[in-house]
């Protein structure tokens, strides 16, 4: 049986928004999952996703699309919202990004399965595309 989420838990949602400036400074905070004996998919759609290209500094804009089964916990989305929002102000290249949010999702929930995919928009006509995952999709 998971653990009753209280109020008190959950440290970001409900409180004056403070933007983190950088991925380390952001809380991937999460939550029990209220039904950790079933698998389920949980899809979360992020497409107003920007990050800078670490060369020019020009802003590269992208739909981060997030799937996730979860394990014993669930992230929370107003944390994940201002995770990704951090990445505005630091420049990655768009295999890298993506990469780091899928290790940085697993360290903080541990799913049985997850995948993150990162569409980038086109820039000097082409458009890059990168999908990871971790474990055994069992659904």
């Amino acid at each position: 049986m998971s653990k009753k989420l209280k109020k008190q838990d959950l440290k970001i949602l409900g409180k004056t928004t403070e933007y983190p400036q950088r991925p380390e400074d952001a809380v991937l905070e999460t939550f029990p999952n209220p039904a950790p004996d079933r698998d389920y998919l949980i899809s979360l759609d992020c497409p107003e996703f920007t990050t800078l290209c670490p060369i020019t500094g020009q802003p590269d804009f992208a739909t981060i699309e997030i799937h996730y089964v979860p394990n014993q916990k669930c992230v929370e989305s107003k944390a994940l919202k201002l995770y990704l929002f951090s990445f505005r102000n630091i420049g990655s290249f768009h295999e890298a990004v993506t990469n780091r949010i899928l290790d940085d999702l697993v360290k903080a929930m541990e799913p049985r399965w997850i995948q993150v995919k990162g569409n980038f928009k086109a820039r000097g006509g082409i458009a890059i595309n990168v999908r990871v995952e971790k474990g055994q999709n069992p659904l």
